[in-house]
């Protein structure tokens, strides 16, 4: 019996203008329906100092859209570029720029991943200025305008949802860039540090095409690198630069539809768990270890309960990874735990083809997920949405849903 083929979306990321947080958010945003309202989405996170617009424009004759930040009412390129240091004043710390991500009204899973990301910089940093990451101290400006870029590209992507995403080969600029601490060669020694693993090349003329908020995200976002894979192209959208080259100066994103498996096989991927029996810890204290396994980069993280030897009450703590960031929450079982040892295993996955759409209700507009497969599909509205019109309108849960089965998809 052959099972109907199933098609799942693609995302190709044409980097031969580098990246830059802003080109990036600029060319995801491009893909939406209307652009320019996600800049107002990005401004109601109420981002300090920070003031964000997406206009449309075009770059030696190659039309797309240029993300603005602002930061106290001049715009980012107008100020100083920033590297994170050791010491000076002006400056924000690494734990204190997590905290505030935690804080933001968004998913746990743009939470996670933005936090993720952060904390990759923070480590490029570190390595670069010869510290520890705890010990890097962010510009305040810098600060701004990454966290927003960061936060931004984290919550497009899950609103695109791609099941692939695969990046060009990267070009990263010649010459000499100007940062805080003087003249740096292109790469950048913490860019040169985020791309490792990362298909990249230099340009025939000088500036820098690549910065380390760019470098951060395309390694984070994709699955790999290379050409451009066989796709049905749906849409391509275009994220300009500020600044004018001999060619356009844009980051090109083009979402498409690929075969994807089909009803009997479905779709598969690996991924690797890792596991430590725990009985010396308090539940606190393992509700914290679980939080900090997401915040740095693991897809899921759980706690089972144990009878361990001679009757005593204890914890299996357990997270799921894409294997290449095994060594990364390894690590964090080490650090956060008084496990001595953790198990680890390659798991294969099945999983459905997922995307997300827009509902419109009576009381506002709800996000509904859909996966597809496996010769099934299910339908789920994401709870902050729920809860957030409940809290609203002072319905039940039970009625929001009901609403959202009447809405009309936009």
């Amino acid at each position: 019996m052959t099972g109907t083929t199933l098609t799942m979306n693609v995302l190709y990321l044409q980097c031969a203008m580098g990246a830059s947080g802003n080109m990036l958010t600029a060319a995801l945003a491009s893909l939406l329906p209307d652009p320019a309202s996600f800049a107002r989405d990005i401004n109601s996170l109420g981002i300090p100092r920070v003031c964000a617009s997406l206009e449309r424009g075009s770059s030696r004759g190659m039309a797309g859209w240029r993300a603005r930040i602002e930061i106290d009412g001049r715009e980012e390129d107008a100020q100083p570029r920033s590297h994170g240091s050791a010491h000076g004043h002006s400056h924000a710390r690494f734990d204190e720029i997590l905290g505030f991500i935690r804080s933001l009204p968004v998913s746990d899973k743009v939470r996670a991943n933005a936090c993720s990301i952060y904390r990759r910089i923070a480590e490029a940093e570190a390595q670069a200025h010869g510290c520890a990451p705890g010990e890097v101290h962010f510009h305040e400006v810098g600060t701004a305008d990454a966290v927003c870029d960061v936060v931004s590209v984290c919550l497009l992507m899950e609103r695109l949802n791609p099941g692939r995403v695969v990046c060009s080969p990267v070009c990263v600029g010649s010459g000499l860039t100007y940062t805080a601490h003087g003249f740096l060669p292109v790469p950048a020694p913490a860019t040169a540090s985020l791309l490792h693993g990362v298909p990249s090349y230099g340009s025939d003329f000088p500036g820098e095409l690549c910065t380390p908020t760019g470098a951060a995200l395309i390694s984070h976002i994709s699955n790999a690198f290379g050409p451009m894979p066989e796709m049905t192209l749906l849409k391509e959208g275009c994220g300009l630069g500020s600044r004018e080259f001999p060619q356009p100066n844009c980051l090109r994103a083009l979402l498409g539809t690929a075969p994807g498996g089909d009803s009997e096989t479905g779709s598969c991927d690996s991924v690797c768990e890792l596991s430590a029996n725990i009985d010396d810890m308090t539940a606190e204290d393992i509700a914290l270890a679980r939080d900090l396994l997401i915040d740095n980069g693991a897809l899921d993280a759980w706690v089972i309960p144990l009878a361990m030897k001679k009757g005593r009450p204890g914890s299996m703590l357990c997270a799921l990874c894409a294997p290449p960031e095994a060594a990364q929450i390894r690590q964090v079982f080490f650090k956060h735990t008084s496990t001595l040892g953790v198990r680890s295993r390659i798991l294969q996955r099945a999983v459905l083809d997922r995307s997300i759409e827009t509902v419109s209700t009576a009381l506002g507009p709800v996000r509904v997920k859909t996966a597809r497969g496996w010769g099934t599909e299910k339908t789920k509205p994401e709870f902050d949405d729920i809860e957030r019109l409940v809290r609203k309108s002072g319905l039940s849960a039970a009625e929001v849903r009901a609403l959202v089965s009447r809405g009309k998809k936009g």
